[in-house]
C-alpha cells in the first residue's frame, strides 16, 4: 500500500472500529500519541478508544504530504459516540510517521480536548 492507501485505510477502519484491521497498519512497536488517553502502544490504544466508543461518524477533510518526509497527515471530523450516549464533536489532525514499508510507527492526534475530556471523566465515573 502507497502512504496515501494506508492513511485512508485508517480512516475507513477507524470509523468502522475494526481495531485488529487498524493495528495492522502499525509496526509492532507503533505508537500512538493522545491527548486524552496518552502515549499508547497502537494495540492498546485503539482497544481503549473501542471500548469506551459505541460509534464514531468521520468527514474528511484533506491529506497533506511533507516533502523529504515519512510524515502523513489527515483532517477531518469527528463525531464520537461514547457508550453512556454522550456524543462529543471536534475537528482532529492525525500525523502519522511512516516507515519504508509504509506501515505507521507513529501517530500524533491533535484536537482540542475540553469537552472530551469531560466526557470520558463522565464515563469513567459511570463504570
Amino acid at each position: 500500500m502507497t502512504k496515501e492507501e494506508v492513511a485512508r485505510s485508517y480512516l475507513s477502519f477507524l470509523e468502522q472500529g475494526k481495531v485488529k484491521e487498524i493495528v495492522t497498519l502499525f509496526t509492532k512497536e507503533g505508537i500512538v500519541i493522545s491527548p486524552v488517553y496518552g502515549t499508547l502502544p497502537a494495540s492498546e490504544f485503539y482497544e481503549t478508544l473501542a471500548d469506551d466508543t459505541s460509534s464514531s461518524e468521520l468527514t474528511f477533510d484533506g491529506l497533506f504530504y511533507e516533502k523529504e518526509s515519512d510524515r502523513i497527515s489527515l483532517l477531518f471530523d469527528y463525531i464520537w459516540r461514547l457508550k453512556k450516549g454522550n456524543i462529543v464533536k471536534f475537528k482532529v489532525v492525525d500525523i502519522l510517521e511512516m516507515t519504508s514499508e509504509n506501515k505507521i510507527k507513529k501517530l500524533t492526534i491533535i484536537y482540542d480536548t475540553v469537552h472530551s475530556r469531560e466526557e470520558i471523566k463522565k464515563l469513567r465515573a459511570a463504570t
